[in-house]
């Protein structure tokens, strides 16, 4: 059904969308290429929310010349008037002859119905070429809409005996300053940073992006909106002074604890109370909470007790988990604290879909199996 120039055009697409990986969110990473055979006439990327999607690029580019071509795609061209009209009208007002698309968009809005538009237009549509490929670019959108929560990635770094602080609770630096720089990226990818009242009280660290060495160059640095910071801290602990409650980006504190509306620790920043499950905040509502957001990735940060937590409830979708080749000793604090297993069958089993070397140390991708 597919031939080879059109697995070369939705790959095409497919890195096109990409450039719109940390500035498209809430909406998905969506790239577009219009083509006669192997002639290209008009190429686009969703950029922004709120501005015009990828088509829209791609037959402004192609002008003319779209009439009569195949536009590649790698979501359904939506069919629906939100803050920009629908992508399947524009492809029809064109004269485009036919349209492949990488996959279906779960969105209730579109999910098929741009596909019947086009269809009824008389435009030829086939779909599922490099889907896959397609979902793994916009996994936390997906997520969003058939899960009904975000996509959840913890990021930890540890030693070689898999510890990540001294007893004390030290930690700075367990990795180097290229593993540093790469969580950044996954960081600005992210709609929300989440972490725990135990990691504030500790390290005061600022959950802020820093792109200080971006591979998609310094324009698109400076168009990344700063991820929500999102702060579990049931009993209300942190402190008045703390860089997350600076107001210098929009900030969540998720708290169970009845709280004075005159506490000013609070003032720039949101407060919610949650409920609660086993004496702490019930994480399938705070994912269920940012879900509603429009929240698709929530990059974790935190300690051995919530990163334990998440995975013990079945929560974590991908670890992130940078490791240097130095070790901290038997007394150093664990990487996660688990549930005590009583037969192997109920492990975590995880596999590895990534590994590289960055700098001294390694980082490894992995997700449940």
């Amino acid at each position: 059904m597919f031939s080879a120039i059109d697995h070369a055009h939705m790959a095409h697409a497919l890195r096109l969308a990409e450039h719109g990986l940390y500035t498209t969110r809430p909406n998905p990473r969506v790239g577009c290429v219009i083509a006669h055979a192997g002639d290209v006439v008009g190429t686009g990327w969703h950029q922004r929310a709120g501005e015009p999607h990828a088509e829209v690029f791609a037959l402004r580019e192609a002008g003319e010349r779209a009439r009569g071509a195949t536009a590649h795609v790698t979501l359904e061209p939506c069919a629906h008037h939100g803050r920009t009209p629908p992508c399947a009208d524009a492809l029809i007002a064109a004269g485009v002859k036919r349209v492949v698309i990488a996959s279906e968009d779960p969105f209730p809005q579109v999910n098929g119905r741009g596909i019947d538009k086009l269809r009824a237009a008389g435009i030829t549509v086939e779909t599922g070429l490099l889907r896959e490929a397609a979902r793994e670019l916009n996994m936390g959108f997906f997520s969003r809409f058939e899960r009904g929560r975000p996509f959840v990635r913890v990021k930890l770094a540890m030693s070689l005996d898999a510890r990540t602080a001294l007893a004390n609770g030290e930690s700075k630096w367990i990795t180097g300053e290229a593993a540093r720089a790469d969580v950044q990226r996954w960081r600005a990818r992210s709609s929300a940073i989440l972490s725990g009242s135990g990691t504030v009280l500790a390290d005061n660290p600022r959950l802020t992006v820093r792109l200080a060495h971006d591979p998609l160059g310094p324009a698109q640095s400076e168009q990344v909106a700063p991820p929500m910071r999102v702060v579990l801290d049931r009993q209300l602990r942190t402190p008045a002074g703390s860089h997350v409650l600076d107001g210098s980006t929009a900030t969540l504190v998720l708290h169970g604890t009845p709280a004075s509306c005159a506490d000013d620790r609070f003032a720039r920043v949101e407060r919610l109370a949650m409920a609660m499950q086993d004496d702490a905040i019930d994480l399938r509502a705070v994912l269920g909470l940012l879900a509603g957001r429009g929240c698709n990735e929530v990059h974790v940060e935190a300690g051995p007790t919530l990163c334990g937590a998440l995975f013990a409830a079945g929560l974590v979708d991908e670890l992130l988990l940078y490791v240097a080749p130095l070790l901290l000793g038997d007394n150093a604090r664990p990487l996660l604290k688990l549930p005590t297993l009583d037969e192997m069958s109920r492990r975590w089993q995880l596999r590895v879909i990534d590994q590289r070397q960055l700098g001294p140390d390694w980082r490894l991708r992995l997700r449940p199996t």
